[in-house]
C-alpha cells in the first residue's frame, strides 16, 4: 500500500475549444498535452462568520462563493517533434493581449493515469483564459531545460473518479 502513494503518477492535458456562449470555437486542441507539470487543481470556499446577539458561545458559520485557483501548466520550451517551438499558447495570449474577438476559450481536462495509461481521477475546468504567460529562464551555465508556464484563469473546476 506504501508503493501507491511514494509512485510519481503520469497525467495528460488537453486543452479544446470552448463551446459555451456561443463562441464559436477557434481551431483545435492546444498544446498537444506535453507538459510537465500542473498546478492549481484548488477549490476554495468563502465562509462568512455571522455574530448572533446573544449567542456568546460561537459563531455561526455561512457558506459563500467557491473561489478556483488558476491553472498552472509548464513544459519545456523545445519538444521532440524536431526540436522546434510551439508557440500555439503564446499565440492565444498574444490573440487575447490585441483584442482578437471572439475571444478563444478552452476547457481542460487534467487526466491522472493508472499504470495501464487509462484515467484514474480526471479534472475538468471550463471556459479558459490565458492570464500569465512566462518565458523561460535562460541561463547557458546552468544547462537546465527551457521552461514555459501558462496560467489559465477559469469559470469552474470538477474532480470525476473512475
Amino acid at each position: 500500500m506504501a508503493d501507491l502513494f511514494a509512485r510519481a503518477f503520469r497525467f495528460r492535458v488537453t486543452l479544446s475549444p470552448s463551446p459555451k456562449l456561443g463562441v464559436p470555437p477557434g481551431g483545435g486542441t492546444l498544446g498537444d498535452g506535453a507538459f510537465q507539470e500542473c498546478s492549481g487543481l484548488d477549490l476554495e470556499m468563502d465562509v462568512a462568520e455571522h455574530v448572533e446577539g446573544g449567542r456568546n458561545n460561537g459563531v455561526i458559520q455561512r457558506a459563500g462563493r467557491a473561489k478556483v485557483a488558476r491553472i498552472v501548466l509548464r513544459r519545456g520550451m523545445l519538444h521532440a517533434t524536431g526540436g522546434r517551438v510551439d508557440s500555439d499558447l503564446w499565440r492565444w495570449f498574444q490573440d487575447v493581449v490585441d483584442g482578437v474577438r471572439p475571444l478563444r476559450r478552452y476547457d481542460g481536462t487534467i487526466a491522472v493515469l493508472d499504470e495501464r495509461e487509462q484515467p484514474a481521477a480526471v479534472w475538468t475546468f471550463t471556459r479558459g483564459l490565458p492570464a500569465k504567460v512566462v518565458g523561460p529562464q535562460l541561463d547557458a551555465r546552468t544547462g537546465e531545460v527551457a521552461i514555459e508556464e501558462l496560467q489559465i484563469a477559469h469559470e469552474g473546476l470538477r474532480l470525476e473518479v473512475r
